[in-house]
């Protein structure tokens, strides 16, 4: 735990802190819910993580989610104002903020998941976000930050502060930026925090003089807030991280007094000339937008260099909002499997048991192929004829013109492991613990190899060998003749489907281990620890190998070393394997949303949320993205 400052309003009340960590030392004033305290039935408190003047917030576990630990923060309002208008003002302030917060779906602020009112207590409940604000990360830290770093910070912000003075159907003003309201999580990203005091804007309305004294402009003591009193805000927060200055311990609008590089040598003039801009007393001299404020910075950066050695992890190009499906088409039960494209055809399988055919562009019903188990591995398509395997024990082959059977192959349990074509035969595993491979003219069985375990994860075929992974834990690498070559052992199942590149082979494991082995001698390359057991396929894009794990985080690694580059986090866990297409690897979570990341830096460019978990992978075929989701829905979108 870190420890924060309060900063008073200016008309008396007490500024309550951001949302993740302590902000006094001191002991409140107010009596705090003990550890253990349920509210609503729901949410267990764990511990203290913050106090303001109001009451504390608290970070607890949300009990309406019994096989996960999903935390949240609760944010508490105990109104002892003994004047009753006082008192109404104050319960209006924080529905405010409430109501604010509910409107709003931005990754860099966090999400508001409830607010109720109990024993004259109110409370909200928000994403909880681990990390730190930069006001601690200050006071934890000696010497100045680099400048890349904070002009890619100042990027963030402003991206986020366009987003709220761009809202709908109100702008909205922030009114409080500083170090303290600004978190980096463990992915890097900027989260904004503490929105208790944000206004919805209208043009020539006055207020009440509220803010946080030496990093509000001049016309927000004069009740004044509008888009020009954020960025003059943002420029003070700038001034402060890169001088190590605090503005509260100075006179007012004094910055002019306190050049950048009069303190901080090695901050460039450019981008000393562009905060500087924003902190004009005059509003008109400032930026006249935030997204003048950007470019401004970007233009600086450009000049020095610091743009190439940018990463940007927050602020998406577009929200899920702005995504909508080319189309969508209806299943009877859920889609938990990878979709195969052909022929202007997609076929996915679902757990009604059926694998269907749709029209590519416009999801127009072709037909359905009815099996006896519910259908979760990806078909394979060769010649004209779909293959895939399904729970009902078999290998199914059938037209993908007409849908009608060509043959089929018995095995003695469910068939969850895709096949794989590969000169002439058709390789995949089942429940009853044997690698098949079947000719693909006769339809006969070649040989079959004994894993003793159930083999759930797709082959990898490459220069005459098959790789595979088991439920026992082993790894095993086959040769064409069905001969073990070399068996590695990890401590939990392998239902990962590898990926063989330049010598290595990549997969997971539920013992919460990435490896990559030698593809010759089975011998380990190098293993990265992962929070949480893992089922991902991992996918090979230039130097990265990217999966996903159960600890919601999708992880992408240097391939040669292990060294990770970056991560991602979703709200859930992640089963679903990435798919890459141009500069970006598509992702689905158990948090029902695919995402789509930038593979270089993590960063998101937007998220579409669906009603149910998404646990298969995405298809990438003609520009488009197809994948299914829990919801019994199968989507088609254009990224």
């Amino acid at each position: 735990m870190t420890a924060g400052c309060f900063c008073p309003f200016w008309e008396g009340t007490l500024d309550t802190q951001n949302i993740t960590h302590n902000f006094d030392t001191g002991q409140p004033s107010i009596k705090q819910l003990p550890s253990g305290t349920v509210l609503m039935d729901r949410y267990l408190i764990q511990e203290v993580i913050g106090v303001g003047g109001m009451g504390s917030v608290y970070r607890a576990r949300d009990q309406h989610f019994k096989n996960v630990v999903k935390l949240v923060a609760v944010k508490e309002m105990i109104n002892q104002a003994p004047d009753p208008l006082v008192r109404k003002t104050i319960v209006q302030n924080f529905e405010r903020e409430a109501n604010i917060l509910v409107t709003l779906s931005h990754p860099s602020i966090p999400k508001i998941f409830d607010f109720f009112s109990y024993d004259e207590r109110s409370y909200l409940v928000l994403e909880y976000v681990h990390g730190k604000d930069i006001e601690a990360m200050l006071a934890e830290t000696q010497g100045f930050f680099p400048e890349d770093r904070v002009i890619g910070w100042a990027i963030e912000l402003c991206d986020v502060l366009s987003y709220l003075h761009n809202h709908k159907p109100e702008p909205i003003i922030f009114r409080d930026m500083k170090p303290s309201n600004v978190m980096v999580n463990l992915q890097n990203q900027i989260v904004l925090v503490d929105f208790g005091i944000a206004k919805v804007f209208k043009t020539g309305q006055k207020g009440t003089m509220i803010g946080t004294e030496g990093y509000s402009p001049p016309e927000q003591y004069r009740g004044e807030a509008t888009p020009q009193a954020d960025i003059y805000a943002l420029g003070a927060t700038l001034h402060h991280i890169l001088t190590r200055k605090d503005p509260r311990l100075e006179a007012p609008f004094s910055f002019s007094e306190r050049p950048i590089r009069s303190i901080n040598p090695s901050v460039t003039p450019e981008l000393e000339a562009v905060i500087m801009t924003s902190l004009q007393y005059n509003p008109q001299d400032r930026f006249p937008t935030i997204e003048a404020f950007k470019e401004a910075l970007i233009s600086a950066a450009k000049k020095t260099g610091a743009l190439s050695r940018l990463v940007l992890n927050s602020a998406p190009l577009a929200t899920d909002q702005s995504i909508k499906p080319v189309w969508t088409f209806d299943c009877e039960d859920e889609i938990r499997g990878t979709p195969a494209a052909d022929g202007g055809m997609v076929f996915v399988g679902s757990y009604d048991n059926n694998l269907y055919a749709v029209n590519a562009v416009d999801g127009t019903f072709q037909w359905k192929y009815p099996t006896e188990g519910g259908v979760v591995t990806r078909p394979v398509i060769a010649d004209g004829v779909a293959i895939f395997g399904s729970e009902d024990k078999r290998l199914h082959a059938i037209s993908t013109r007409t849908g009608k059977m060509l043959w089929s192959f018995q095995t003695d349990g469910p068939v969850r492991s895709s096949p794989v074509v590969a000169d002439g035969h058709v390789f995949f595993g089942s429940d009853d613990g044997y690698l098949y491979a079947v000719n693909l003219i006769s339809n006969r069985l070649v040989w079959r190899f004994d894993a003793a375990a159930p083999i759930r994860s797709t082959p990898a075929v490459q220069d005459g060998f098959i790789y595979f992974g088991t439920d026992s834990g082993e790894f095993i690498c086959s040769d064409f003749r069905g001969q073990a070559k070399w068996r590695f052992k990890a401590k939990r199942n392998i239902v990962s489907s590898p990926v063989v590149s330049q010598g290595a082979v990549f997969f997971t494991s539920l013992d919460s281990t990435f490896y990559a082995l030698d593809a010759k001698s089975g011998w380990v390359i190098w293993r990265f620890r992962l929070g949480k057991g893992s089922v991902s396929s991992p996918c090979r894009v230039e130097n990265l190998v990217i999966a996903g794990a159960a600890d919601g985080y999708i992880y992408a690694l240097d391939a040669a070393n292990s060294k990770e580059i970056w991560r991602f986090k979703t709200d859930h866990q992640v089963i679903s394997s990435p798919a890459v297409f141009r500069d970006c690897i598509y992702c689905g979570s158990a948090d029902g949303a695919i995402y789509c990341i930038e593979y270089k830096t993590g960063r998101m460019r937007w998220k579409f949320v669906t009603g149910g978990a998404i646990t298969g992978s995405a298809l990438v075929h003609n520009e488009m993205i197809y994948f299914g989701s829990t919801d019994h829905v199968f989507y088609a979108l254009l990224p």
